[in-house]
């Protein structure tokens, strides 16, 4: 019998975005990575963006991901560890995965230790310089009245507005994103800000849509996890190393 003994970190699968037959293959290739897993994961983090959109209404959710979240089920039902990080795109998460999943939500960051290393994770929105406008919209969405009032609209009209809104993303045009020089990865820049007051071995993010590994100095490393678009990648720390790799 397999032992449940690894960490897995994965971000920005985009549930949703492009065409109907683009998101189901996406949403089987997920499937199937969740499936190879299944077996010696401890606990999974899925870093933000894993929809595209999504807004809980009090009784109502939005429709389709059943394949997906039904093997989140599977995983979950079988003792497995669920975190799921508010991104940008599904920041509306209340309590329905809470209550079907028994998934911890976590709404900016998560700090923990496991096998003697010290981990900060992080969507990655609104760090690091920069990028006001967003950090200012941000604080706006997150809002109790901004989450009410957009509850008062109709599900047909409100997830429809959501979604054409989805279609000007950089992510819905499957655009691959270019690394910036050194310091201007404006996440990088934002780590070693963070380690001038703490220590971690591996700071790690989604949202930048790169799969990076950078060597922040000997001992801390920036990890982030690019996308399901394009890359299919994601990081597995086995109790002792962390190493990002590509799901075929």
């Amino acid at each position: 019998m397999s032992t449940r003994n690894k960490l897995y970190f994965a971000s920005d699968f985009h549930l949703g975005t492009g065409s109907y037959s683009e998101s189901r293959k996406r949403e089987d290739r997920i499937v199937n990575w969740l499936d190879s897993i299944k077996n010696d994961a401890a606990e999974l983090f899925l870093m933000g963006d894993v929809f595209d959109f999504w807004f809980e209404y009090k009784t109502v959710v939005p429709r389709g991901y059943i394949r997906f979240l039904g093997k989140l089920a599977e995983l979950t039902d079988a003792g497995v560890k669920l975190y799921l990080f508010k991104g940008n795109h599904d920041m509306w998460m209340f309590s329905y995965f809470e209550k079907e999943l028994g998934a911890t939500i976590i709404s900016n960051e998560l700090k923990i230790e496991r096998g003697g290393k010290k981990f900060f994770l992080h969507h990655g929105d609104g760090l690091g310089p920069g990028d006001g406008f967003y950090k200012v919209l941000k604080k706006f969405f997150r809002s109790k009245f901004c989450q009410w009032l957009f509850a008062r609209v109709h599900p047909n009209l409100g997830v429809g507005i959501a979604n054409y809104w989805s279609t000007h993303s950089r992510i819905s045009n499957q655009k691959k994103e270019d690394p910036k020089p050194g310091e201007q990865e404006w996440l990088v820049a934002f780590c070693r800000e963070e380690l001038q007051n703490n220590f971690y071995d591996y700071l790690i993010f989604g949202h930048r849509h790169l799969p990076l590994d950078i060597q922040l100095n000997p001992n801390s490393r920036y990890i982030n996890l690019g996308e399901w678009v394009n890359y299919n990648t994601y990081a597995e720390f086995d109790g002792t190393t962390l190493a990002l790799k590509s799901f075929e």
